[in-house]
C-alpha cells in the first residue's frame, strides 16, 4: 500500500484545514487507518484513527473536539479535518495504515506509511 498525504499548509490559528490521505496499490476499505503527527524536536505521536467501516473513532487529548476524521472507502482516502488550530499544531501531519481492521494508537501498530504533509499554525 503507498500512501499520499496532502492538504497541509500555513494557517492563522483560529483557521481549519483538511488533510487527505489517498491509498493505491490496494484497497483500504479493510485497514483501520490513523494520523500521527511530529514537531520539530519531538517524538511521533498519535492523532486520531478510523475503524475499517469508519464505526469507530479515537483522538488524543490534546486535537478531541476540534479534530476530526473521516473516510471515503470507495475513493481509497481518509481525511483529517482540522479546525480551531492552535500554534502548538504546528507539526509534519503522517497518514497510516494498519493490516488489521480495528483500532490502534501506537505507531509500530501501522505497517504503511504516507511521506508527511506540514502543518504551520502561525499565532
Amino acid at each position: 500500500v503507498q500512501l499520499q498525504a496532502s492538504g497541509g499548509g500555513l494557517v492563522q490559528a483560529g483557521g481549519s484545514l483538511r488533510l487527505s490521505c489517498a491509498a493505491s496499490g490496494r484497497t483500504i476499505s479493510s485497514y483501520a487507518m490513523g494520523w500521527f503527527r511530529q514537531a520539530p524536536g519531538k517524538e511521533r505521536e498519535f492523532v486520531a484513527a478510523i475503524s475499517w467501516d469508519g464505526g469507530t473513532t479515537r483522538y488524543a487529548g490534546a486535537v478531541k473536539g476540534r479534530f476530526s476524521i473521516s473516510r471515503d472507502n470507495a475513493k481509497n482516502t481518509v481525511y483529517l479535518h482540522l479546525n480551531s488550530l492552535k500554534p502548538e499544531d504546528t507539526a509534519a501531519y503522517y497518514c497510516a495504515a494498519r493490516e488489521i481492521g480495528t483500532i490502534g494508537v501506537d505507531r509500530w501498530e501501522y505497517a504503511y506509511w504516507g511521506q508527511g504533509t506540514q502543518v504551520t499554525v502561525s499565532s
